[in-house]
């Protein structure tokens, strides 16, 4: 058997987690690394005898009793060798003291339940060739404009309320990678709902979205998708049917359906329904 080593990574492996990503058909690029890397705590993977990456994975803290565990991947060459257990172990040492969440791929979901890990919750994949614009109405009592970075603390409250716990270095993060992050404000100018794409090799996926109703959601999306002329990603949580009604009208469709797997806790944080689409499978 070849000898692997079980390193932590830092930004000098950047190319090799797109490379390593790349090797089993995800389309994570330097920018979306870059983003995992700044707010993750720690990032582990295997090396082979050569350097080259061949696992990975990574534990996300959230700002108090929260972490997310993202981008577990092996390379297909050295599947059924443990390394997935090993680097899994790895973050979730790292996170003893916090309920910890992930989204499991099928492939993922046995090892995952072998570390202790139940089913909690799932989101709705969603995908778009070509956006069908609908025909809708910015009413008078709220306006959409471009987010301003003195407008940070206002969207983590916002997030921590929609998502069950802030997640300030990382929100901080993905608003630098985005291709865009606007913000609703009501009548009285007070942020009531904000939402980010995010421009990857392959799709702009949009999220995440929060928004006080389904309305105001929906004219998000419409903001974020309507001059984009490539193909869209979005991430539904679930209970947000007639958001995902919306969607399929739109031209999205829904390819897949993944559970929320957790271990140190059997529930989802406690959410106020505002969450419409998560950041990506990766953070929640």
């Amino acid at each position: 058997m070849e000898l692997v080593e079980l390193v932590e990574l830092n930004e000098k492996d950047t190319r090799g987690l797109v490379d390593l990503s790349a090797s089993v058909g995800w389309d994570y690029d330097e920018g979306e690394v870059g983003t995992l890397l700044s707010s993750s705590y720690k990032m582990f993977g295997h090396k082979n005898r050569d350097g080259k990456l061949v696992s990975s994975a990574a534990i996300i803290p959230y700002d108090h009793k929260l972490a997310w565990i993202g981008m577990v991947i092996v390379h297909n060459n050295y599947r059924s060798l443990g390394l997935g257990k090993d680097v899994m172990k790895k973050c979730i040492e790292c996170a003893r003291d916090r309920s910890i969440l992930l989204i499991a791929t099928a492939e993922g979901q046995p090892l995952y339940e072998k570390l202790g890990f139940t089913v909690v919750d799932s989101v709705h994949k969603y995908l778009c060739e070509k956006y069908v614009p609908p025909k809708l109405e910015i009413k008078s009592d709220i306006s959409i404009e471009a987010f301003k970075e003195e407008q940070l603390v206002d969207v983590i409250e916002l997030d921590g309320a929609a998502f069950g716990e802030k997640r300030s270095t990382f929100l901080q993060n993905r608003i630098q990678q985005s291709h865009q992050c606007l913000v609703v404000k009501d009548e009285n100018s007070r942020i009531i709902g904000f939402g980010l794409s995010v421009l990857g090799p392959v799709n702009l996926v949009l999220g995440p979205i929060v928004a006080p109703n389904t309305r105001i959601a929906e004219l998000i999306i419409d903001c974020l998708a309507c001059d984009h002329k490539g193909k869209l990603r979005v991430d539904v949580p679930s209970g947000q049917e007639n958001l995902m009604a919306f969607l399929e009208q739109r031209g999205f469709v829904k390819v897949n359906n993944p559970p929320v797997m957790a271990i140190h806790t059997r529930e989802m944080p406690p959410r106020n329904q505002t969450l419409f689409t998560i950041a990506s499978q990766a953070y929640g």
